[in-house]
């Protein structure tokens, strides 16, 4: 039976870590291994860039705790930043007292565009091409028999007109289309360039740009949670005790903050993607589609603003929500050449696309419940400075015990910097 709660997980040796993990997941060593390593040849990397010449490693953690509509999962995290997978693990364990991270992921609907310039009439034009919706969308769902098959393809055509721009008036098309369990950009960009001829010979323009649109607001995941009161109250590392609505109250002022101001909302949201982007590329996703998705539906409004939204229930307990773009696949591209995401995937025990959308969306919203928490509370640096310092006491030239002993006394000093700490390892050896 699979579980994500391995207690003192952090504490074990690497080795037994490995096992534990094994054990927890159901999963054959060989296959955590695959995680370990990554296992991507210099071979593989030349056939997935041009001018390969090697691998770049991160670090891959997990995501402990967390329990999604109902089901445990073991989150694998690629990052290099300290205390993320740490932060999300531990809200993971607060949520899942209040029944874990509930989703809800619309059809995987993705966008493709087609920019029709040198029109007369350009609301005669749009006439035409949805007079002949219907035409067109069979003529696109022909192309990819494979797609129609496992049930997805083209839906829908919407028009937009460009009334004002640099280089004057023009015509959008939007291809809807359904792109099931995969990211779905080569199979958009496809059928743009196959219906480009016929837009065409039926507006009488010139079809420039056919391409995606990476602001999937068709294909949203939402996660939802509520955090018990009494799960929230806390003593801090200084001492002080800090009650549930203190925390609570804490956090929603906090997040209230984001709301208003893009400055803040885009450190705001930077949490958010630390734990988002963390588990996109482990899986061998599209990062970048995902940020750029996700920053242009924070400013959909007009103004940039949180993607998160918190708040509470009749019962006084801590609820949260955070809705975005969520553009990933489970075939084809990364996810099925590197071994690492192969791996990351088959850990979490994902079948479709949604599964995966609904994990990172989960992992995001803990990641930002961990970031307000301290924020509201004892302050960002404490926990992350702690992590930070054994970075700085490697960068130092410290290793094997010392790194721990160096970080201790930078942390109890707080003079966190690579000079003390070449201080600190010279007075010890």
């Amino acid at each position: 039976m699979v579980t994500s709660r391995i207690p003192e997980f952090h504490d074990l040796p690497l080795d037994q870590r490995l096992k534990k993990l094994a054990d927890a997941s159901g999963l054959a060593l060989g296959d955590i291994l695959a995680l370990q390593s990554s296992s991507l040849t210099i071979d593989q990397a030349d056939h997935m860039v041009e001018n390969a010449i090697g691998t770049f490693n991160l670090p891959i953690g997990i995501g402990l705790n967390f329990v999604v509509n109902g089901h445990e999962v073991l989150i694998p995290m690629t990052i290099e930043e300290p205390s993320v997978i740490a932060g999300a693990s531990f809200m993971a364990k607060l949520v899942r007292a209040g029944g874990g991270f509930t989703t809800s992921i619309n059809e995987p609907e993705m966008i493709g565009q087609l920019q029709v310039l040198e029109i007369r009439d350009l609301f005669s034009a749009s006439s035409k091409i949805m007079e002949q919706k219907k035409q067109l969308l069979d003529e696109v769902n022909a192309f990819d028999p494979v797609l129609i098959k496992l049930g997805g393809g083209a839906r829908d055509l919407e028009t937009r007109i460009i009334e004002d721009s640099p280089i004057g008036p023009f015509l959008v098309i939007h291809l809807i289309y359904d792109v099931r369990d995969a990211m779905g950009a080569n199979a958009i960009n496809t059928a743009c360039e196959k219906l480009a001829p016929r837009v065409e010979k039926i507006t009488g323009g010139r079809v420039q740009l056919r391409i995606l649109s990476n602001l999937a607001d068709r294909r949203l995941a939402k996660a939802s949670c509520t955090v018990p009161l009494n799960e929230l109250a806390f003593t801090a590392g200084d001492g002080r005790y800090f009650t549930g609505e203190q925390v609570r109250n804490g956090i929603i002022e906090a997040w209230a903050f984001a709301v208003v101001d893009p400055y803040r909302a885009t450190t705001h949201n930077k949490g958010i993607m630390n734990g988002v982007d963390a588990v996109v590329i482990a899986t061998g996703n599209d990062w970048r589609a995902i940020e750029a998705g996700a920053h242009a539906y924070a400013a959909r409004s007009g103004q940039y603003s949180s993607l998160s939204t918190w708040g509470k229930d009749e019962s006084g307990n801590l609820t949260g929500e955070l809705e975005m773009p969520m553009a990933v696949g489970i075939i084809g591209g990364a996810t099925k050449v590197h071994p690492g995401a192969k791996a990351a995937l088959k850990l979490m025990g994902v079948n479709t696309a949604s599964e995966l959308a609904g994990i990172i969306v989960s992992v995001g919203l803990a990641q930002n419940l961990a970031a307000l928490r301290a924020l509201a509370t004892e302050g960002i640096q404490r926990g992350h400075m702690s992590l930070h310092a054994r970075q700085v006491a490697i960068a130092a030239g410290a290793s094997g015990e010392l790194i721990e002993k160096i970080a201790a006394q930078m942390v109890a000093e707080k003079i966190i910097r690579v000079d003390r700490a070449e201080q600190i390892l010279n007075g010890i050896q």
